[in-house]
């Protein structure tokens, strides 16, 4: 077996670690920085406080940014740092503001849109402003990865951009940031670690190292999920998603994520079903059809994690979703014959080609129809 492994993100993890973004920042040679922030943030006075504590690094903020953030989105975060003569970017909040934030730290160095680069496979130019990622969720892990998920609402598509240029510079993991997250968010973030996690280790690109981090991840979110659903000042069980979430971020970055995530991009693009519930719905289907994949090594994760087999991490993985509140069905869509047929042809994206078990149209046909 013959593999490559790299993670060029300097990891700052710790509770009250924020407090450090101004030494942070300074030690990346920043000058004058530009805070792109979920717009949560500007309400509740978050970002105020982090310019506040900048030592005048931080110039603006950005924060027209949506749940599914649109390539306009990433072009108007690009147009304020080149106005304002940006050297560095910080990004505050979930994965949204890190993708946005991400697009922008490259493209506003080439005066193009991010739309020349989005699922077109034309190559993101290397040269990029440094990026510092501060997560608020448990989360997308897009603070350690070089990928950037954006749609397109005009052409109706959404994808994730490739890019050594999207690697942060930094990232500052501080779970104290993460107990304000509602329940509901805590648990569609919270199973799409898990989606991580499984699908790095099961994707056809898989390596010993990524699939040391995907078990310990994987374990974490099954142990504290839900305790920090049920009680989101649980400080221990905040760490520990915090924890895990971005250990499955390198875990998946160099594999990448498979069937769930193909799955999930027509899901939540057609019906807005929020990205980690949408990855969520799949993932125990997925986990079944990849049993024996490869010797039946997902048997042995599986027994790794205190399951009698991959089928009963299946089964695991559905009370797990059904016990935190994610859906398990998409019966509440009433889906006509028509849309599950466009449901089948959007969801072969090219992660799917990841998945260690070839997916036919057949197999998506049958899945999806169970979900009706």
């Amino acid at each position: 077996m013959s593999w490559d492994y790299l993670q060029p993100v300097t990891i700052h993890f710790g509770s009250g670690r924020v407090r450090e973004l101004a030494s942070i920042a300074a030690s990346l040679g920043g000058k004058r920085g530009v805070l792109a922030a979920d717009p949560i943030f500007v309400q509740n006075g978050l970002a105020g406080r982090l310019v506040a504590e900048s030592g005048g690094l931080l110039a603006e903020v950005y924060s027209g940014i949506s749940p599914n953030p649109d390539v306009t989105e990433a072009d108007a975060c690009a147009n304020v740092l080149r106005a304002c003569g940006a050297d560095f970017v910080v990004a505050l909040g979930g994965g949204s503001s890190m993708d946005c934030a991400k697009a922008a730290s490259a493209v506003c160095l080439t005066g193009e849109s991010i739309r020349k680069y989005h699922g077109t496979g034309v190559p993101v130019p290397a040269e990029h402003l440094p990026l510092i990622a501060i997560p608020t969720t448990a989360g997308t892990g897009s603070e350690v990865t070089c990928v950037s998920v954006l749609s397109d609402h005009e052409l109706g598509k959404k994808c994730p951009i490739n890019a050594d240029a999207f690697y942060p510079a930094a990232a500052i993991i501080d779970p104290e940031l993460t107990v304000t997250m509602p329940p509901r968010v805590t648990a569609s973030t919270g199973i799409d670690v898990l989606c991580h996690a499984i699908e790095g280790f099961w994707s056809r690109g898989h390596q010993p190292v990524c699939d040391a981090l995907a078990l310990h991840a994987a374990g974490l979110v099954f142990r504290y999920l839900p305790a920090a659903w049920a009680n989101g000042s649980d400080l221990e069980a905040r760490e520990k998603m915090a924890e895990a979430s971005v250990i499955a971020g390198m875990a998946f970055t160099l594999p990448k994520t498979t069937g769930s995530h193909a799955c999930s991009f027509p899901l939540t693009n057609l019906y807005h079903i929020p990205h980690g519930e949408a990855c969520g719905l799949t993932l125990d289907w997925f986990a079944r059809v990849n049993a024996d994949a490869e010797g039946g090594r997902l048997h042995d994760f599986a027994r790794a994690l205190g399951f009698a087999d991959a089928e009963g991490m299946a089964d695991a993985i559905a009370a797990l979703k059904r016990q935190v509140g994610l859906r398990c069905d998409l019966k509440d869509l009433q889906l006509t014959s028509s849309q599950l047929e466009e449901l089948v042809a959007a969801s072969r994206h090219p992660n799917l080609l990841n998945n260690p078990v070839p997916v036919s149209d057949q197999m998506l046909c049958e899945m999806y129809d169970s979900y009706r």
